[in-house]
């Protein structure tokens, strides 16, 4: 799903390639284990990230420019048509799309390298480590879809038809198990080129760079995601190949391997990246005190959610829920990036007792219902605390509004 530029702030998932974003500073809840399909990563699109107040907003209105599409029967002469039937065509026409998307992303990945990185480099925008960071090994993907391109060519009839496909993608398919490291270093690539906008001189960069016919009004983030773009549409393009394909044909049981390859490789990719997001915010945590200190953080593996909250006297706290423990913190900033100190003591969630409170029962300020008037009354909130009552650590947590209160406490609940 192609994101549009309306700016909202939705809930997101986490574990998936889906929100390869920042940190940012809403109350959004991001979750773990939504597919890849529906990841949004553009820094114009829907995406949390564009709650930042470092969303740029001087990306320009005009909606990204769209290649001239040509469809595949379009090219055929008048007695070829009449000679295949209506389900062949469609058939040919999925086939096609799926070619000329790799010849696109190809084309795109050479651009990003070309426009952008080279000359960053040249001018000293930023340094060669800077841009390994953000742009990663993208360019090394290039043979590996040129390799698909070249099979597919050579499959292709002179009448412009491809009979079969399916051992092409069958094997094919696994050698895109190379984006575990690419998708799972997302999440920092695109903390730090936020970061690096508030560079003037990479601000004005980026800047005309948009302005400029090549970019086609997407930024520069668009060009760094589509490699996960395209992911999230293999088991599409398959599909809809499937659907157009007879049911007597060689295809029909190659094609449905090959789709189980494809989901096989989305699942292995976002398994990576939870664990490698899971870290980052792990690595980014400040401890005031040593006994704030739990091996089950070091520990854990998979961030079920996380978002910001405020306490019951209206301070923001940014939460996270690892596998086994609630971390409540305060953001800070350190050298210009973002950190989390870990604010009281973090909760087990062997030991987390959840209040699920209903609107008025407290004023955020912590006095209880009916000392106030109807003005006052807090709205979304709920009560963690650890069901022993001697270590005396009890929160009373706000969300931004009722969908987002619901989404941590059913978070919290299936921990």
């Amino acid at each position: 799903q192609e994101p549009s530029n309306k700016r909202v702030r939705p809930l997101a998932r986490v574990t998936s390639l889906a929100n390869l974003i920042s940190p940012v500073r809403n109350g959004a809840v991001r979750r773990f284990g939504q597919t890849i399909q529906s990841f949004a990563l553009r820094s114009d699109s829907k995406s949390p990230s564009c709650a930042q107040k470092s969303c740029s907003r001087s990306a320009a209105p005009t909606p990204p420019k769209r290649r001239n599409s040509v469809l595949w029967s379009e090219m055929l002469d008048v007695n070829m048509k009449e000679s295949l039937s209506t389900k062949e065509i469609k058939r040919q026409e999925a086939i096609y799309e799926m070619s000329r998307g790799e010849q696109d992303l190809i084309e795109d990945l050479k651009l990003a390298r070309k426009a952008y990185h080279d000359p960053m480099l040249k001018l000293s925008i930023m340094s060669e480590e800077e841009l390994t960071h953000i742009f990663g090994d993208l360019d090394s993907y290039i043979p590996l879809h040129e390799d698909l391109l070249a099979s597919l060519g050579e499959a292709t009839k002179p009448d412009g038809t491809v009979e079969q496909i399916g051992p092409i993608l069958v094997k094919w398919l696994p050698r895109l198990h190379a984006y575990k490291g690419y998708c799972s270093n997302q999440l920092a690539a695109k903390a730090l080129l936020d970061q690096k906008k508030q560079d003037r001189r990479v601000q004005d960069f980026l800047q005309r760079c948009l302005e400029s016919p090549f970019s086609r009004k997407l930024d520069l983030w668009s060009f760094l995601d589509i490699p996960r773009s395209r992911l999230v549409k293999y088991p599409l393009l398959l599909k809809e190949i499937l659907r157009h394909t007879p049911k007597d044909h060689p295809d029909i049981q190659i094609l449905e391997e090959a789709i189980s390859i494809i989901q096989g490789v989305l699942s292995d990719i976002n398994l990576k990246k939870g664990e490698s997001e899971c870290q980052y915010y792990i690595d980014k945590l400040e401890y005031l005190d040593e006994k704030q200190k739990d091996p089950r953080i070091e520990g854990s593996k998979a961030l079920l959610c996380h978002g910001e909250l405020k306490n019951k006297n209206g301070h923001k706290l940014y939460v996270f829920l690892f596998q086994d423990i609630l971390v409540l913190t305060r953001p800070v900033t350190r050298n210009e990036r973002q950190a989390y100190q870990v604010y009281r003591q973090p909760i087990p969630v062997q030991e987390l007792l959840l209040e699920d409170l209903q609107d008025g029962d407290v004023k955020m300020g912590g006095s209880f219902r009916g000392a106030f008037g109807n003005s006052d009354k807090a709205k979304n909130i709920f009560r963690v605390r650890f069901q022993d009552p001697s270590p005396g650590q009890s929160h009373t947590l706000q969300a931004n509004d009722v969908f987002h209160k619901q989404q941590w406490v059913n978070c919290i609940r299936t921990a």
